[in-house]
């Protein structure tokens, strides 16, 4: 369980059917040794009674803005928050959010904080997939709220679909996160990172391609940037990101080698966890194959080794770190990598593993730096592990 010793949490519960998880929610970060602060808003009341949050809980359930004992509670609950996590976050509360507007206790202390927003939404799937809630969530995640996607699984109404809150392990990792992100401990640091999966054209139409998704490449990024890092992302997928991270678009090998050539020799710190192509056609044709002339004979040539020429030009000082994607093998084959490619840290992944590497929002890694140290990340989100991969690249940091 994840030490939250010290840390101050404001809880609010919004009035959805999952509200009844957060008591369980409530118990164990007080377990974990957090204060916390529970908000409840008038809905909320209709699925759980404050008297099991208030006996749970840190101190009473907090309800209205017009409190006797403070009369400013959000400004006190928002400015001695260490995190605010919203769980269930309804489509109001996310809505009201976006627009800054303040109806409640609940919403007014939202506004009124600066510290790290942790909203985890529960809703029906029709709502949450309608476009103005996408895009509500598009907004936040670009002011850098931190967003604990609903799961797939059994709804209130009794169907089957996406939108039911979150297990308790998931937010509890992202709380986590957000704690260890106001540390700024990579205040100062310039960071190159490379994200999705390369295509190499074929004809105007087809490409070669993988199946990464840049999910672990944007999680580094925005895991990166909370700690205070100044962030460029090389990515061939088009993602949320937050508006202060610098993102260049690509599309094949070449273009991403010709722009870690232009970024990385000036960058504290490169993470090439893209999956680069290693061939591609030696000719692409600028109209679409047609099936009627046959099957074509592709001819195939050698991409640009990104990951080998970044480490035969690594500038003194500088901190780079791969990826390995195996299927076999993975120690031996990701302590080979980083020996022959000159990387400080290899992160290693069995993509044939379940729920692991390309397309999953989980992965599970296994961390190996130069010196021989060893990390072993199991089974976690995305978010967690890339926290896991830096805090690694911080530590090297340190030690030199």
């Amino acid at each position: 369980m994840t030490n939250f010793h010290g840390r101050r949490i404001v809880l609010g519960v919004s009035g959805g059917i999952a509200a009844y998880k957060s008591v369980e929610l409530c118990r164990q970060l007080v377990d974990a040794g957090a204060h916390v602060a529970p908000i409840m808003t008038e809905d909320a009341h209709r699925f759980i009674g404050p008297v099991t949050l208030s006996a749970l809980a840190s101190e009473p359930v907090h309800t209205s803005l017009w409190d006797d004992s403070s009369p400013i509670p959000h400004t006190r609950l928002g400015q001695n928050a260490d995190v605010i996590v919203v769980a269930p976050a309804t489509a109001r509360i996310i809505a009201a959010y976006a627009i800054g507007m303040s109806y409640d206790l609940l919403t007014a202390t939202l506004i009124a904080t600066r510290a790290p927003v942790v909203l985890c939404p529960a809703m029906h799937t029709e709502m949450w997939e309608h476009p103005a809630v996408r895009d509500n969530i598009a907004l936040l995640k670009s002011r850098g709220v931190i967003v604990v996607e609903p799961q797939s699984g059994r709804l209130a109404g009794g169907d089957i679909g996406t939108g039911r809150l979150a297990d308790i392990a998931a937010i509890i990792n992202a709380i986590e996160g957000a704690v260890q992100s106001s540390v700024k401990d990579m205040a100062g640091l310039s960071v190159v990172i490379t994200a999705g999966g390369t295509r190499e054209p074929i004809d105007a139409v087809r490409v070669i391609a993988n199946r990464s998704s840049g999910k672990q490449g944007y999680a580094i990024a925005e895991q990166a940037r909370r700690r205070g890092a100044s962030v460029t992302l090389i990515s061939t997928v088009e993602r949320e990101v937050h508006s202060s991270i610098d993102v260049i678009e690509v599309e094949t090998a070449q273009n991403m080698h010709d722009a870690m050539m232009k970024y990385a020799p000036s960058a504290d710190i490169v993470i090439m966890t893209a999956a680069v192509a290693d061939f591609r056609p030696v000719r692409a044709l600028d109209s679409k194959i047609k099936k009627r002339d046959g099957v074509p004979t592709l001819e195939l040539e050698a991409t640009p080794d990104i990951l080998a020429a970044l480490g035969q030009t690594k500038p003194q000082g500088q901190t780079l770190v791969g990826f390995a994607a195996e299927t076999d093998d993975l120690i031996e084959n990701a302590t080979d990598k980083l020996k022959r490619k000159n990387l400080d840290i290899i992160v290693a992944n069995d993509v044939s593993a379940p729920g692991v590497g390309f397309g999953h929002s989980t992965n599970a890694v296994t961390i190996i730096d130069r010196a021989g140290g060893t990390e072993i990340i199991d089974l976690a989100d995305k978010n967690s592990i890339a926290t896991s991969i830096l805090d690694s690249v911080v530590r090297m940091r340190n030690n030199r």
